[in-house]
Order: C-alpha cells, then structure tokens, then sequence
C-alpha cells in the first residue's frame, strides 16, 4: 500500500512542478521577451573586422540614422574592446546619441569614456557632450531647475578642466 501511495504522490510532484514551470512561462511573459531578445541579438551577432564596422557607421551617418550609427559604433568595442578604435568608436557613438536626442545614452557613454581614458587627447570632447547633452535637457526656467544646475556644472567644468579648447568657448557661451 506504501508504494502506491508513494508513486500518487511522485507523479502529483511532478505534475505540480510541471505546471508551475508552464505557469511561470506565462506569467512572466515581459521577462521572456527581454532574454528572447537578448537571445536574439547574440543570434544576430556577426563578427566584423573594425574596418567592416567603421564603413556601416559612417554609411549610418551620411544616412542620417543616428541611433543606428550609435549603436553600429558600440558594436567596434563589443567585438574590438582594446583597440585604440574602441576608444574612438566610444566618443563618436556619445556624439551620435546627442544627435539622435539620446542625451541619456550620450552622458552615460561620455561618463563611460572619461572614467575609462582621463588622460586621453579627446576627454576634452567627452566632457563637452555630456554638458552640451545637459544642457539641451533645459526645458524651462519656471520648472525643475535640477537639469539647468546640472549643465551649469558640466559646463564650467569644461571652461575650468579644457579653458584653451574650442570647446571651452562653447561652453561660456551657453553659461552666459
């Protein structure tokens, strides 16, 4: 009689658990689709030498396709991360973020490139599209000011950290 018993029991765990997972399956639908998505970009994944992947970008620019051409230019330090073009791709990808109105996308990729190369030749231009990418942010002087404190800063710390760029006089005329 303990045997049968057991096995009821086996196969009621088993369809319990079996349910579960299909339950699980379908209640979480959004999370499936992000991993389906993610799974689908690694399907996607191409490996391109950075000369097959600097000719798209640039075809992107001269497109206008400014949110393609970031991405295509985030995909030169995916697939090369140490190359001195990954360092370029970086700051041309923030630029093109800025020009798509990305301006998140451009800050966290600014930040991104000057944490990563302080003593960089071109950190004088990652500072200046993270506090120009601020500053568009400015939608009202009668509303939240958090925006217009920030680009205030970004902005004197361009004149302060690069005050003989054309860059820093840019950025004294939009703090005037």
């Amino acid at each position: 009689m303990m045997p049968a018993r057991l096995k009821t029991f086996a196969r009621a765990a088993l369809l319990g658990a079996t349910l579960g997972l299909l339950a699980g399956c379908s209640i979480f639908g959004g999370k499936d689709d992000e991993t389906n998505n993610a799974n689908k970009d690694a399907a996607n994944y191409r490996e391109r030498s950075v000369e097959q992947i600097y000719a798209d970008g640039w075809r992107a620019i001269g497109a206008g396709a400014w949110d393609l051409c970031a991405a295509t230019f985030n995909e030169v330090d995916r697939q090369h991360p140490y190359s001195a073009w990954a360092r370029r791709a970086m700051l041309i990808s923030a630029f093109c973020s800025y020009q798509s109105n990305a301006y998140t996308q451009a800050i966290a990729t600014a930040d991104q490139y000057i944490s990563l190369h302080p003593g960089s030749n071109e950190v004088a231009y990652a500072f200046y599209i993270k506090a120009i990418s601020l500053y568009e942010q400015i939608v009202d002087i009668g509303r939240d000011q958090s925006n217009t404190e920030g680009a205030l800063v970004a902005l004197q710390d361009v004149v302060q950290r690069f005050p003989d760029t054309e860059y820093a006089r840019d950025a004294t005329l939009k703090i005037d």
